[in-house]
């Protein structure tokens, strides 16, 4: 073996023991550190003072954790399809004959979309079952376009009218705006029931994620005749009694653990559930399982079926979510049906809803289905 040979050998051996390290520290360190700590810079550091703030953010632990949850949300790449259908079927005018778009409401003059019945449109035909769908998106995104087929597969399944309402996420809003806003939506189905044919003294709410503790939080306020919807007692009862059940799909029902939760994965900060909640201090008030336990037995024999779907594999709103709610609801002697789905997560659990040939659209719709016709049985 020449000279020349071996003096390259060991200059090659020497480049490949200086890149293992370094590819190592780009790997462990340098990735993980700036993926988090832009997130931290995006979306709130730690709630400490001065430069602690800066410390906290700084922890291996945090630093690791915060940045497995921003890569789990990659996966998200996959509903890419769905965004494309969605936006192309909602921008088309030649899907107009299948909702009202757009109706201005409520005291903040949000927006919603209507999708009617398979049955409306039919002459004498009677009033159609209403389902308001309240989306989920962490309490700080989301609006109704992103659900159009969703409202129109619903609508179809179950022959409802389907209103699907935007409310002020935050910073536009808090979670009090929010509950108000949804609260505003169900006042408007009833003034509005006649005009579209809908049948204002039969409304089913069905919620995802965020949604989910916006449906059973508002029912629970309206229920209590809380002061702070801002609607006077004699609408709230009203508007309560017309409620004849509330599904939630992967729902967060108790605040405080939930919070724990996020702290687990890092991202208590960085979400934005503390923020519109208005505080630790808010959160109990702001539980619809704290809200349940504080109800008088007359007004708590008001509170309408529950029905919980949640799937095993969800790491966003833990299962637990909705197997404790389901308890507290048994033990007030409240009707609940809590269906726990193998295999799914968080998100497929609201988007196969959107078309009949995603993997779970029969299986989630089967129980929302046999749930709702209980619902329907009630009236």
């Amino acid at each position: 073996m020449s000279a020349g040979w071996q003096v390259r050998s060991k200059m090659l051996g020497l480049k490949y023991h200086v890149s293992l390290p370094m590819a190592a520290g780009a790997l462990f360190v340098i990735i993980p550190y700036s993926i988090s700590l832009v997130a931290q810079w995006m979306y709130g550091w730690p709630n400490k003072p001065g430069y602690k703030k800066y410390i906290e953010a700084l922890r291996p632990r945090r630093i690791y954790s915060l940045t497995r949850a921003v890569l789990e949300m990659l996966k998200y790449l996959q509903y890419g399809k769905l965004y494309f259908q969605w936006k192309s079927w909602y921008n088309n005018t030649d899907n107009h004959k299948h909702y009202e778009k757009g109706i201005s409401f409520g005291r903040r003059g949000n927006k919603l979309d209507l999708y009617y019945a398979p049955s409306m449109g039919h002459s004498g035909c009677v009033p159609t079952p209403v389902v308001v769908f309240v989306y989920g998106g962490a309490w700080g995104s989301g609006e109704r376009a992103i659900y159009c087929l969703l409202a129109l597969q619903m609508a179809k399944e179950l022959n409802a009218t389907v209103v699907c309402p935007d409310y002020a996420t935050y910073p536009k809003g808090t979670v009090l705006h929010m509950a108000q806003d949804i609260a505003d939506c169900l006042a408007w189905v009833g003034e509005n029931g006649p005009k579209f044919n809908m049948d204002k003294g039969n409304i089913v709410l069905i919620g995802h994620s965020a949604g989910a503790h916006l449906c059973a939080l508002t029912t629970l306020f309206l229920v209590e005749g809380t002061e702070e919807l801002a609607i006077e007692a004699a609408k709230q009862k009203e508007i309560t009694l017309s409620i004849k059940g509330v599904t939630g799909l992967s729902g967060v029902y108790n605040i405080l653990d939930h919070y724990q939760h996020e702290k687990m994965r890092g991202i208590e900060y960085v979400s934005t559930m503390h923020k519109a909640m208005g505080g630790v201090e808010n959160f109990e008030f702001y539980s619809p399982t704290h809200l349940l336990k504080k109800l008088t037995e007359d007004k708590m024999e008001r509170v309408p079926p529950f029905c919980l779907l949640h799937g095993t594999n969800d790491i966003i709103v833990p299962v637990e979510s909705s197997v404790r709610f389901a308890e507290v609801l048994a033990s007030l002697s409240v009707k609940v049906s809590l269906q726990l789905l193998p295999k799914m997560d968080h998100t497929e659990i609201v988007t196969d809803l959107m078309a009949p040939d995603r993997h779970f659209y029969h299986t989630v719709y089967g129980y929302v289905k046999e749930e709702y016709s209980k619902f329907q049985a009630i009236c």
